[in-house]
């Protein structure tokens, strides 16, 4: 039974271009062929600002939305983080996201691909490796960042730069590695 990989777009916003870039995120992992890929998008989910009443490591969800987007979280062996960077962090969409839900993160791993103008997004991956360290994921070092994003989408289809293709691929080997060897650690056993 092949690990589930779910790959999240981080932006909610109008006119954003990070369906483009998960798209092709995901067409390349399903290449990949190491991995059962669903593509989750956060404007999908609908999550308002943290309205739970209950710290989420009590796992008293109330709300429906709530209860969906842990049981997606929960399905999935490993992740991609696909996010912009806004006023050099990860947007508030994606750290609300994150803060929502507490055990269903634990003990998996993740990867990023960021993207934006000058820096590809690299301060937004700094800060989300940081947020996702604190409920237990391990982010892997590879990282794929795309430059000037802006010029590499036409039409809503994504034309990556040269070197984005294998550090995608060097990255989703890694993630395959990670969640072989953490699965274990958050798989509940059958009852």
């Amino acid at each position: 039974m092949p690990l589930k990989l779910a790959i999240i777009i981080g932006s909610v916003r109008p006119g954003r271009v990070g369906p483009s870039v998960a798209s092709w995120v995901a067409e390349v992992a399903r290449e990949h062929g190491d991995f059962d890929v669903t593509l989750v998008d956060l404007l999908d989910i609908d999550l308002p600002l943290l309205d739970e009443p209950h710290h989420p490591s009590k796992q008293q969800y109330q709300h429906e939305h709530t209860k969906r987007w842990a049981a997606l979280v929960e399905a999935a062996d490993a992740f991609i983080f696909v996010t912009p960077e806004y006023d050099y962090f990860a947007p508030a969409s994606l750290v609300n996201a994150v803060q929502y839900l507490a055990h269903e993160w634990h003990y998996k791993p993740a990867g990023i691909v960021s993207y934006g103008g000058v820096s590809g997004g690299l301060r937004s991956t700094q800060t989300l490796r940081l947020l996702l360290s604190n409920v237990d994921v391990h982010t892997v070092w590879q990282t794929v960042s795309i430059q000037f994003v802006g010029r590499q989408v036409a039409d809503g289809v994504l034309t990556p730069p040269d070197h984005a293709l294998g550090a995608t691929t060097h990255m989703l080997g890694e993630l395959h590695k990670w969640a072989h060897a953490l699965a274990p650690l958050h798989t509940k056993p059958a009852k």
